[in-house]
């Protein structure tokens, strides 16, 4: 089995000690995935900047977030649903909602539970969604491109959830009182939501 060093400025490979250091000053600390990921720059590299792309679409911060959870939950990520959660906070996103992501289960907002849904789909099916679920994707006001957009968001979140997988990533102090492990959905319920 392969250990991944959780790297600081000083003991990450060269090439990834600038893009620790955009981190720190971007969100304050170095979050641990950062500091695994930080043993290839081109990883750290790919994931910083992909991150920034996905704040620029024209997503908003909630749905940003929704995606984000989504693919967190379907992924298994102990780590990112944490930060996600606490990102949520942030974003203003309602309490209610917030929780069901956590849960796996529907979403008051009837637009932000479609792109819920839109994103599992994806996720689930490969890319190969049904024709159906992307005139319902439309039918709620997105976009071709807000749908190409949840497919970054959904790239980002791959790099991230992956990357953990295989190191085991410590959580982070910062989000410890947000721990998570995935509820056990019933086998129907799951395919209801499909």
């Amino acid at each position: 089995m392969a250990i991944f060093q959780i790297h600081d400025e000083k003991t990450a490979p060269e090439a990834s000690q600038p893009l620790l250091e955009q981190v720190h000053k971007n969100f304050g600390m170095i979050p641990n995935l950062e500091r695994v990921m930080a043993e290839s720059s081109a990883l750290l590299e790919g994931y910083v900047h992909l991150w920034k792309l996905f704040d620029t679409t024209s997503l908003s911060p909630i749905e940003r977030q929704v995606v984000y959870q989504t693919a967190n939950f379907e992924n298994q990520c102990e780590y990112c649903v944490p930060w996600h959660t606490r990102l949520s906070q942030l974003a203003g996103m309602a309490e209610n909602d917030i929780e069901a992501l956590r849960q796996g289960t529907e979403l008051a907002d009837p637009k932000l539970e479609v792109l819920r849904r839109f994103t599992k789909s994806l996720i689930l099916n490969r890319g190969k969604v049904a024709e159906a679920e992307l005139k319902a994707f439309f039918s709620v006001g997105y976009s071709a491109q807000q749908a190409l957009e949840v497919i970054l968001g959904i790239a980002v979140k791959t790099m991230s959830n992956y990357t953990n997988s295989i190191a085991g990533t410590p959580l982070d102090k910062a989000v410890e009182k947000l721990r998570w492990k995935k509820p056990i959905i019933s086998m129907q319920a799951n395919m209801d939501t499909v």
